[in-house]
């Protein structure tokens, strides 16, 4: 069957049917008066989530569905007959849009839900219902309203617990086959799957969820590359993402950690929201000896990130029961702790001692800024002390000329002291003796 997930039709409800002018002209009845019936109601265009559907496909080929409208009334008081809705089964997940204004008319995510997209026309009413005391014959009707008509867009989102993202040929439609029922095409080239496919998985302890393979996602496919952005709709209702990275992938510029970063990059430009989502990641086709030799690497860089890792083997099975466990942890219990690890310690740096120097040299010399206005206090105290001994001494020079100027001329030869005597000088006394001598 054929995969369709958005479609454009046009929908209009039936109208209501026109009001009577009828009156009773029986043998018998005199003066009967009107009996004009009223007009049926139209029928509405109804559409309702089935969970057995799983594709738009109905919508493709018929894009034009109409209500019947309501039936005029009649006389003898009869009312026309009224329409039946027209209901429309959808997938359950479908989103209604209106096709003008693009706004989200209702998201039918559960089963038997139900969304009237177009009201049906009301009846007119016929002239008996006008009938009064002074308007015994009236001889007018109400004409029904119009149904209403609008075109929509449907989008199917798929209701999926778990979602498969990774490269072409990463090996999704193997997984997906080994863990559930579902039967996808398997080959050994680039986008084999072509449509989204849904699978039971049916877990331990009675629980089950429902996993979806999404086709292969390349670079640029937000902008439109390859299958395009068409398919990640799909994802979008998922609790948890299962990233499978191709180990044994060959060609140009394909590492197994690049083309983590370019998936989860699309993932990002297509909703911030997807790229939020829960992920574990899982290397696939240990089983080959390339692979297995890429798998210490990879896991050693993923490490550095902080990312748990889960290598598996789609094709011998070996890793899936630990994959299963963890996908199913998260979905159940909400716990994300073991896609988690702690990353390496990180080597200490060369550059470090001389950063310690540096900062420590720092409070040092704010140390030195902080004492030296403490220094410079003795330095202002000792200039103090120094201009008041010499404010001293002024005072005591100014007292002794104060008192010299008081003191007798006398007084002041007394005082004066003698002039010291020179060495080798003799006294006074012996040199008169000595000239007296001379001259006798």
């Amino acid at each position: 069957m054929k995969f369709v997930d958005e479609v454009r039709i046009f929908v209009k409800a039936g109208d209501g049917g026109n009001g009577a002018v009828a009156f009773r002209r029986e043998k018998f009845i005199e003066r009967g008066g009107p009996s004009g019936g009223d007009g049926g109601n139209g029928g509405s265009v109804i559409f309702v989530a089935d969970p057995q559907l799983t594709t738009l496909l109905d919508f493709r080929y018929q894009q034009h569905h109409r209500a019947r409208s309501g039936e005029n009334g009649m006389g003898s008081d009869c009312n026309g007959r009224a329409s039946e809705d027209l209901i429309l089964k959808v997938p359950v997940g479908t989103l209604i849009r209106d096709a003008n204004s693009d706004e989200l008319l209702a998201d039918l995510s559960a089963p038997e839900q139900r969304f009237v997209a177009a009201q049906g026309g009301r009846g007119g009413l016929g002239n008996m219902n006008f009938a009064t005391s002074t308007r015994q014959t009236p001889r007018f009707a109400q004409d029904g309203t119009k149904g209403e008509e609008r075109t929509l867009i449907l989008e199917l989102k798929l209701l999926a617990d778990v979602g498969l993202l990774g490269f072409p040929n990463a090996g999704k439609s193997t997984f997906i086959s080994r863990v559930s029922r579902a039967r996808p095409k398997i080959a050994d080239y680039p986008f084999t799957t072509l449509v989204p496919n849904l699978g039971m998985v049916q877990y331990k302890d009675n629980l089950s969820f429902v996993m979806a393979d999404i086709p292969g996602l390349i670079e640029g496919a937000s902008e439109g590359v390859g299958l395009g952005h068409q398919f990640l709709r799909h994802v979008e209702r998922c609790k948890v993402l299962i990233h499978l990275i191709d180990l044994g992938a060959e060609g140009e510029g394909r590492e197994p950690l690049k083309d983590f970063d370019i998936l989860n990059r699309e993932l990002g430009k297509y909703s911030a929201e997807l790229a939020k989502k829960p992920q574990v990641a899982a290397p696939n086709k240990i089983d080959l000896t390339e692979a297995r030799a890429r798998l210490e690497g990879f896991t050693a860089a993923m490490r550095k990130r902080g990312i748990a890792v889960f290598p598996v083997s789609t094709a011998t099975g070996e890793g899936l029961q630990a994959l299963m466990d963890v996908t199913a942890e998260v979905l159940f219990t909400g716990r994300t702790d073991k896609l988690r690890v702690e990353p390496p310690a990180k080597p200490a740096k060369k550059a470090a001692p001389v950063k310690k120097a540096t900062v420590a040299k720092a409070p040092a010399r704010k140390a030195a800024a902080k004492k030296a206005p403490v220094r410079k206090a003795p330095a202002k105290k000792a200039a103090i002390k120094k201009a008041a001994i010499k404010k001293a001494a002024v005072k005591k020079g100014a007292t002794k000329k104060a008192a010299a100027k008081k003191v007798p001329a006398r007084k002041k030869a007394a005082a004066a002291p003698k002039p010291p005597a020179r060495r080798g000088a003799k006294p006074a006394a012996k040199k008169v003796a000595r000239a007296k001598g001379r001259r006798s």
